[in-house]
């Protein structure tokens, strides 16, 4: 019935990255090292990691006609995603400002460029991907009236997973239709908002159950992943590593929870897979350079 396993819909960025003994505060110039171009977005990211560890997959987005789209035109196609729903045009390819600091932390600028570009007519033009897709997977570096017609698409039988990144408060429309949310601690604490009572992560998992998901994943780094939907909450433990960059290793995580999904596994086996694979692309510099193949994971 479907062709793919995961359609991926949203952000294509070029990864401009200067390492940094720390980062500026206010007003603050620091000197840094070579400044390095990598192709990046939070859409391009998935879709890439999710290729590289198996999966038969799509992305819809939109780069600009121009160097930086060359870039993650190759680089999609390298790793083996199906590009018939990159768009080309109507602005430049958005631009990810990256610091990274000795401790693999990174703080991050993103100029959206032709992603602020891709409209809900896109989604409606590109309905056959959605009725070929198991799982579609968004994020918010796309406008949210795109994510909302994303909702409206979605194939009978499909699933949505939406990692809200860059935070905002969202529609009941598009919480209903997750399953899962994936938040990390400042995104759960955005969309909770004042509902935010307490500072226990099982706390936030059941609070963000209780606004309309049908689950929930909140990833708490070092500390592993909390899983939640009806049954209740469950703890997922995370894999030692030394890190080394964690830019783009939160959209490896969803990549890998997405695509365990669409094989058929339970969101539990579906987190603890994705922990392995966020952990394994950490331990390398950049973000698509960094993300693992199912050899790679099982090395760990």
């Amino acid at each position: 019935m479907f062709d793919y396993d995961l359609l991926v819909v949203g952000s294509a960025n070029a990864d401009l990255v200067i390492d940094v003994e720390r980062r500026p505060a206010a007003g603050e110039t620091v000197l840094g090292g070579d400044l390095a171009v990598h192709p990046g977005g939070k859409g391009a990211n998935q879709a890439v990691a999710a290729a590289r560890l198996g999966a038969d997959t799509a992305l819809l987005a939109r780069v600009g006609d121009d160097a930086h789209g060359r870039l993650l035109l190759d680089s999609l196609r390298a790793a083996g995603v199906d590009t018939v729903g990159v768009l080309v045009g109507e602005a430049p390819t958005g631009v990810a400002l990256i610091t990274v600091d000795p401790s693999g932390d990174n703080s991050i600028v993103v100029s959206p460029g032709a992603n602020a570009k891709l409209a809900p007519a896109d989604v409606r033009t590109a309905v056959s991907l959605f009725l070929a897709s198991r799982v579609v997977s968004t994020q918010l570096e796309i406008p949210l009236e795109t994510v909302v017609e994303v909702v409206r698409n979605l194939a009978p039988g499909s699933r949505l997973v939406l990692n809200p990144s860059p935070p905002r408060p969202l529609p009941t429309e598009v919480l209903a239709a997750c399953d899962p949310l994936i938040v990390n601690e400042h995104e759960a604490r955005v969309i909770l908002g004042d509902a935010c009572v307490s500072e226990d992560p099982e706390d936030w998992a059941r609070l963000l159950l209780a606004k309309g998901p049908r689950s929930v994943v909140v990833t708490l780094g070092a500390q592993g992943a909390l899983v939640c939907d009806s049954s209740g909450v469950a703890r997922v433990a995370s894999v030692k590593v030394d890190a080394v960059d964690t830019t783009g290793a939160g959209d490896a995580f969803t990549a890998a929870l997405a695509w365990r999904l669409a094989t058929g596994a339970d969101l539990a086996d579906a987190a603890a897979y994705a922990a392995r694979v966020g952990a394994a692309a950490v331990t390398r510099r950049g973000a698509q350079e960094s993300y693992p193949t199912p050899e790679d994971v099982e090395a760990l």
